[in-house]
C-alpha cells in the first residue's frame, strides 16, 4: 500500500520509512503540511506527526479529514490525555506516543488497515441483516440517521460526524432497542474487541453527542456499554465511560 508520512524529523522519517518499506509498502515522505495537503489524495494510508513548522498537526489533521478518509495514524511526542482525545476527535483512527516501539506501530498499522479495509463489508452486512437491504433512516425524536446515505439531520438540519463516530451511531441505530457491549461495538466498528480498556469509544460517544446537541442520543448503560437513546429524555447512566 502507498502511505503518506508526514514526518518533519528526518532521522525519524528515514526509520520509519525504512520499516514500511521492508513490509511492501511505499513511502512518499512530506515535511510540511501544505505538502501533506497537496499529497493526501493519493495515500492508502497516512502516519502524522503534529509538530509540524507551518502548521499545528491538530488542524491539518482536521482539513486532511475533509478531503481525504484514508486511515489515519498519528505519530507524536503529545502525551497529554487532552492530546490524545483531541486527536481522536479529530478523525484520527489510533493515536501513538513517542517514543515507541517500532514493531507497536507495525502492528497498529496493520491493525488499522484490517478495520478499515474489513468495515464497509462487515457494516454493510450488519446493517442489511438489522434493517433490511436498504438500510432506510431511523428516528429517534428530532434526530435521523440515514444509514445508507450515512447522513445524520438534527432538527431537519445535517450534522457533520467524523467516520468513526457515525460508524458508532449507525451501529446502534441498526438495533435501537438492543444495549450493546463495549466489547461488540469495538469488534464490529474498529476489528478488535481488546481496546475495551481504551477511551477511544468513549471519545467518538462524547462527540457524538455535542455535535448532535442531544446529550442523550447515546445512553451509557454504566459498566457494560451503550444503546441508541431518546434524544430528550434523560438515560440512566449517561456519563464519559461504560466502564
Amino acid at each position: 500500500m502507498h502511505a503518506l508520512l508526514v514526518e518533519d524529523d528526518d532521522r525519524m522519517a528515514r526509520a520509519l520509512g525504512t520499516a514500511l518499506a521492508q513490509r511492501g509498502h511505499t513511502v512518499r515522505r512530506v515535511g510540511r503540511a501544505l505538502d501533506a495537503l497537496r499529497h493526501v489524495h493519493e495515500a492508502e494510508f497516512v502516519l502524522l506527526d503534529l509538530g509540524l513548522p507551518d502548521l499545528d498537526g491538530l488542524e491539518l489533521l482536521r482539513r486532511l479529514r475533509t478531503v481525504c478518509d484514508a486511515p489515519l495514524i498519528v505519530v507524536t511526542a503529545r502525551c497529554e490525555e487532552r492530546d490524545i482525545v483531541q486527536g481522536l476527535r479529530a478523525g484520527a483512527d489510533d493515536y501513538v506516543v513517542k517514543p515507541f516501539r517500532m514493531a507497536e506501530l507495525m502492528a497498529r498499522i496493520d491493525t488499522v488497515r484490517r478495520r478499515t479495509d474489513g468495515h464497509s463489508g462487515r457494516a454493510g452486512a450488519h446493517l442489511a441483516d438489522t434493517t433490511g437491504a436498504g438500510g432506510g433512516p431511523v428516528r429517534t425524536g428530532d434526530v435521523e440517521v440515514d444509514l445508507a446515505g450515512r447522513t445524520v439531520t438534527v432538527a431537519g438540519a445535517e450534522v457533520r460526524l467524523t467516520r468513526r463516530e457515525f460508524d458508532v451511531l449507525a451501529f446502534l441505530a441498526a438495533r435501537p432497542d438492543e444495549v450493546h457491549s463495549r466489547e461488540a461495538i469495538l469488534d464490529r466498528i474498529w476489528g478488535d474487541a481488546f481496546l475495551a480498556a481504551s477511551r477511544s469509544l468513549d471519545v467518538h460517544v462524547a462527540g457524538i453527542r455535542a455535535k448532535t446537541g442531544r446529550s442523550h442520543l447515546v445512553r451509557t448503560v454504566r459498566g457494560f456499554g451503550y444503546q441508541l437513546g431518546s434524544p430528550t429524555a434523560p438515560a440512566d447512566g449517561d456519563g464519559d465511560g461504560a466502564r
